[in-house]
This record gives structure tokens, sequence and C-alpha cells, in this order.
């Protein structure tokens, strides 16, 4: 009777917040979004990595207050907060943002269950954006700095014997007025910027434990050996405590082991299944530890069997491997932003659907860019069978400051010491963290030049903190010559590095892409700047523009490319580069028809590439003008051209006509062409066009062109490769090289 009064209370309670709360008006929304409310916010368990059953749900309606930073403790409050969802958020019910001269308070009150009278109540927040204090029944319990690793403290000695406890929350977060690091949140978005995000934006929760057991579990797999290591770190455990493994594939036991409790240990898997994306193979496994035949402590976990390395593959070419095998990388920069949530997708079920839907379109990848998700993400990415590059989010303080690191800047910045062991200390706690699922295959913890500093030590130190991944250091611009891959951000592009300059290294595509689609009545503010690296106003012409992207780099697989990662998943604010509409109510393009223009580039790199007018071998000129019209026969006759060793230096403004006269001697499989340029250019085999765009803007690295389509227009002898650029955009160059490839 009891507990069914309990129930009745516990409901109506509910009821009563749910009249209390209401979104913020927001410009756009997701479908998922307008079914959020107090009762059913982010009920799942927020850690499937190491699931207890004794858990409380502590999202839902706060108090909130805004203050002064520095004032006292509020004694009242402003109004009702929904948790987890940020303040600058309108699925908090708030909507405003948080200054850096201010501090946001929460608070709330909660009941401990009788049956968790002798267990330590562990108080777990999963992200808090930036530094966090925390004040249980009138005293601190923890004071935490950083915006996307999770913190928890045993909160047992502060509780009251029975009744109702108090949770007090402070939080300050300077957003970009300073250097910490918060990923692509501005207090004035625009352009690649967005909303800020402040205060809580993951899960809050209680888990009661026992005092004898395992806190924290590592299990790292032995592909080579069909073995898992499992490691785990423990409270008040000894060898007079037992513990069991069991371990099932679907239903079916595989492993069940009894032995004395040890902080290590391997166990064979018997008929090994990998993991893959194609197939998802987890292992699920329950923990159980007993004293004397009762047991203290369970939970169910899961762990893979998957190894990420590198191979050279039959052509020489430096590869990303799985399980000892070359796989390509085909993802999308996922910058993990919603337009009711912000950072904090509106529902388990919203997150899920990009991750689908990516499936769903042939990427085996996704780049997590300068965000960290809730730990629900990467168990639906290891159980849906993608891979991810993880990012560290980046601080610094404008473009126009020492923390920007140029592409062409020979030194890192000078990161103050103080920041810079904040942001290591902030690193390591988000590998600690996410380590765990195997999904990820990359970490990468500088982007563009974003507050990089001490490149060489940080790339190494990961690389030798976790061994079991991959890592990219940088991802684009200033490359340092470490970590495991070289990896280029080119827009459109495509582009890649100079393999031979790199053979210990895989050759990436960090960015490219970013084709803009404007959809009416799907924009987020339409007085914005809608825009993209590429805009277009019809679906059409961004079809056959992202076709031309995908044949591409297609092509440049074969020369050794190992990974392209598209701009982007949705679209962002201002930003409509996505394939998704911010509010994922319209596929830009259709599934079945992305997944047939990705299948190429999973095709094995078979064909062997023959540069043939590489300035470093051949050393062949241009035959060029940049001084008016030539004669009209000039893509194909004899004409006076001046000659000149390549590149071409222009002028902005300038008009340019270069053509180069090729003999094959034997007609090649397929043809590339490699340029840089900035202006209007037109491609010309044999005096038939056969490429042009608009506006190219090479920088730092050279367009792929694939050719390939028009091998009927090569002959054997007397060819002739002719490009215009009209309308150079600035003082640069020109230069363009072929090369060919044979079975």
């Amino acid at each position: 009777m009891h507990k069914l009064l309990t129930s009745i209370l516990a409901l109506a309670v509910l009821a009563a917040q749910a009249q209390d709360y209401k979104p913020a008006p927001v410009s756009l929304s997701t479908k998922w979004g307008r079914e959020v409310r107090p009762d059913n916010v982010w009920q799942q368990h927020p850690r499937p990595q190491m699931q207890r059953a004794a858990w409380q749900n502590l999202n839902g309606l706060w108090n909130y207050s805004v203050q002064k930073k520095g004032a006292a403790k509020p004694t009242q409050y402003e109004g009702k907060i929904l948790v987890p969802f940020a303040i600058e958020s309108s699925l908090s019910g708030v909507g405003k943002p948080l200054l850096a001269e201010q501090e946001l308070w929460y608070n709330r009150s909660f009941t401990i269950p009788a049956d968790w009278a002798d267990k330590n109540i562990i108080l777990h927040f999963e992200a808090v954006d930036w530094e966090t204090k925390v004040w249980v029944n009138g005293k601190q319990v923890i004071t935490h700095k950083g915006g996307s690793d999770p913190f928890q403290v045993n909160i047992t000695p502060y509780l009251k014997s029975n009744g109702e406890q108090e949770i007090v929350v402070s939080v300050w977060d300077p957003t970009d007025t300073d250097i910490q690091a918060r990923g692509k949140q501005a207090l004035d978005p625009k352009g690649i910027w967005y909303k800020a995000v402040s205060g809580i934006w993951q899960t809050v929760w209680l888990e009661a434990v026992s005092k004898e057991h395992i806190a924290t579990i590592y299990p790292m797999p032995d592909v080579d050996r069909n073995r898992v290591y499992f490691t785990f770190q423990a409270e008040n455990l000894t060898r007079s405590h037992e513990l069991n493994i069991s371990i099932k594939n679907g239903n079916t036991v595989v492993k069940d082991t009894t032995l004395f409790f040890q902080n290590s240990l391997i166990l064979p898997i018997p008929d090994a299944k990998l993991w893959t994306p194609a197939n998802p193979q987890l292992y699920y496994t329950t923990i159980t530890i007993k004293k004397r035949g009762k047991i203290v402590d369970q939970f169910n976990t899961y762990f893979a069997l998957r190894k990420i390395n590198m191979i050279k593959d039959k052509n020489g070419y430096m590869r990303l491997a799985l399980n000892n095998k070359p796989v390509f990388h085909l993802g999308t920069l996922d910058q993990g932003w919603w337009p009711d949530g912000l950072l904090t997708p509106p529902s388990e079920t919203a997150m899920m659907y990009d991750i689908v839907k990516l499936k769903e379109m042939g990427f085996n990848t996704i780049r997590k860019h300068i965000k960290v998700e809730p730990s629900r993400y990467y168990y639906m990415t290891d159980s849906i069978g993608m891979m991810v590059w993880q990012d560290m989010p980046s601080g610094f303080l404008g473009t126009d400051h020492p923390s920007f690191v140029k592409h062409d800047n020979p030194q890192d910045w000078v990161r103050p010491q103080e920041s810079a062991v904040q942001f290591e200390k902030e690193w390591k706690a988000i590998i600690d963290h996410l380590r765990f699922f195997p999904s990820i295959a990359m970490w990468v913890p500088f982007n563009e030049g974003w507050g990089q500093y001490d490149t060489k030590r940080i790339a190494a130190w990961t690389q030798q903190y976790d061994r079991t991944r991959l890592v990219d250091a940088p991802s684009g611009w200033t490359d340092r010559g470490v970590g495991d891959v070289l990896d280029v951000h080119q827009y459109p592009g495509p582009a890649m590095g100079v393999v031979d300059q790199n053979p210990w290294r895989a050759m990436v595509l960090g960015e490219f892409g970013g084709l803009g689609l404007v959809v009416k009545d799907h924009i987020w503010d339409p007085n914005k700047r809608n825009w993209g690296y590429k805009t277009y106003t019809e679906s059409d012409t961004l079809i056959k523009e992202y076709t031309e992207l995908m044949h591409n780099v297609a092509l440049m697989v074969k020369r050794g490319l190992s990974a392209a990662i598209y701009t982007q998943t949705t679209d962002v604010e201002g930003e409509v580069n996505g394939l998704l509409t911010y509010d994922r109510e319209v596929v830009k393009i259709p599934e079945t028809l992305l997944k047939q223009l990705h299948q190429p580039v999973y095709n094995d790199a078979d064909g062997r590439i023959l540069f043939v007018n590489q300035r470093t071998e051949t050393d062949r000129p241009f035959i060029f003008s940049s001084h008016q019209q030539p004669a009209a026969d000039w893509l194909t006759g004899p004409v006076k051209f001046e000659k000149s060793k390549q590149p071409v230096e222009v002028k902005k403004g300038a008009n340019v006509y270069l053509y180069q006269d090729i003999d094959f001697g034997k007609v090649p499989e397929g043809l590339g062409l490699k340029l840089y340029a900035s202006g209007d250019v037109k491609i010309f085999i044999n005096g038939e066009l056969v490429w042009q765009e608009k506006d190219v803007r090479t920088r730092r690295h050279w367009d792929d062109i694939n050719l390939s389509s028009f091998m009927p227009l090569i002959k054997q002898w007397n060819n002739r490769i002719a490009i215009e650029v009209t309308g150079a955009t600035r003082d640069d160059i020109i230069d363009f090289s072929l090369y060919q490839w044979l079975k």
C-alpha cells in the first residue's frame, strides 16, 4: 500500500511539473523535440558500458537562477529549467544566453530509496559546461573544470539519514571569451560558429554501489589471438572475492568463468566473431562479484573483437586497416548540433536517427567534430556498425590571435602553462571515458590550427596512451609530420597529400565537399547568409556536383587515399551544406543514390598509377598565354604561345590559357588531373570540353579531377590537354599535372 501511494504521489508531481514546462520559442524544431516532456526526458541508463540495476535518474525540472559571477548562493530561484538541456536551448524551457560575467545556479531535491541504505551513493554528471561546483545538503562536495568529460562524487557522507536531500550546482562558462575547450560555441554565432551551450547538458543521475565494487572496466581485444584482456579498477576488492564473467553471443553463452578477483585477466573467445561495420558483432557480458556466496556487485557490459591498425597494400600504399585488412573510411563531418536541443539531442531516438541514416547512405565512418556525445551515442555506433573519429573540442581566441596557428606558420602556439595543463587533463579524461567503445578508430587532438600547441608531444602521448587506435594530429592545415595519417582539408576538393613524402603515414581527406542547398521552410534563420562552400538552389545541381566529387574521390583511392570525410551530416544554423536539413525533415540526396555513388570508393585499389608529366619527374613545360584570347585553333592546332616551366604566376583578374601536348604510347586505363587554380576553369581534351567549374579556389593542396569517363577522346599519340582560367580571384599560381593508371 505504501509503494502504491508513493507511485501515485510521484505521478501527481510529474503531472504538475509538465504543466510548468514549455519549450522556449525557436525558429526551427525537430519532431523528437516536440515530444519532449519533463517525465520522458532522457530516461535511459546513461552508461551502457557499465550498467547496474540500482540507479536513479535526476533529469527533469530543476530550479534555476542566473547571478553575477562570484555572488552568493541564491535564496530564491527565477524559474524551472529542464535538465539535461543547456540554458540557451529551446528545450531547456529558458532559451537565454549565459554570459562570461555570470553564473548559472541549479537546485533540486531527491530522496534515497530505502533499499539503498547500506550502499555508497554516487552522484554522476555526464557533462556540464564548463566550471562546476556541487553542494549536497549545504556542503560542497566537488569542483570540476571541463565541458565534455563526465565526473562523479561519492555523496554518502553528506546525506541525511532520511527524508529529502538537496543538490545545488553552480556553473561558470566563459564560452569564446577564453581559451578553454569549447568546440564551436560562440556568444555571437555566425559562419561556422554556433549558439553557445552552458550548464548541464547531459544526464545527471545517482547510482548505488556496494563499498566493495568495480569502479571501471576496460576490455581490450586481441584479434590476432582470439582473446580479450579485461582490466578493472576496484574499490575494496581482494582475492577473497569471487569474480564471475559470463559472455554471450546473442542468447548463446560462449564463456562462463569463475575465479578469484584480480585486476586484470585474459580470456580466450572460442569461434571468435570479429566486429566490422558490415557485421557489428558485440559480446554482451555480465560481471558478478561475490563474497562468501553473496553478490556484492553486479553489472552488465559488452565488448567487441576488432583491431584498428595500418598495413601496406599490394601497391605499397599505407592503408587504414580493420582486423588486418584495408578498409576505406568514408564518413561525414558530424557537428552533433540540434535546433531545439543544441549540443543535447532531443532524445535517444533522435540521436539514433542520424547514425542509421548515415548507414543507409552508404557511409561507414563518422568524424565526431570537436564534440563529445553521450555514452549511449557510442553504444549505438558500436551496435549499428559505424567507425568514429573522435575530435577533442578545441578552444582559441579567434583568427587574429596567436592561439590560431595558420597553415603556413612554422611554429605552434605557445600555450600558457595553466591552460595547457587543463587541456591535457581534459583530453586524458575524454580518452579514459571513451576508450571502452570499439567503434572509435581515430583520436583527433587538434583541428586546423585551432589552439594547436606542442603537436609532436601531444600526438606522441596520445599514440602511447592508447595503442589500440590511430592518431590524426592535426586534422588539416598545420601538419608537423607526426601522427599516423596526413590529413588534408580541401573545399570543395577533393585533394590529398603527397604519398612519396609520407611513406609511413596513411593519406586521408579529413574535410571536403561542403556543397550547400537551401531548402525552403527548413532554414534556421532566413535572414542569415545561408551558405555552403558551394551553394545551389536546385537539388539536381547538388546531385550532379556531389556525383562528380565522389567520382574524383574514387580516382584518388587508386593513388593511396585511405579515408574521406564529407562536410557534413546536417545543416547547422547558417550552414546549409548538410545531407539533411537542420530539422532532419528533408534528405537532400536520396539514400539509395548516395549508397550507389559511394560504392566505388570501397573497391580495392588495384590500379597502378603512372605519372606522365609531374614536374619532379619530367619537368615538362606549359605552353601558355596570359595576355589575350588565343587563336581559334589553340585547342588542337599549332599556335604561338610562350613556353614556361610550371607553375605559372598570375595576377588577380587575369585570363590564362595553357596546354600541354602528350604522347601516351599506349592508351591508359584511366586518366587523372591535378589542378591548382583560382577563377573559372575549363578543361579540354583534344578540343572537347570535358570539365568546367566556376569559382575554383584551390588552396594549399591540388584538386584531383577524374577524367577517366573521357578516355574515348584519348589517342595513342598527339593529345592536347588544354586549360582555360578566366577571372583569377587572387594573385597566385596556376599549375596542373596528369597521371594515368594501368591494370
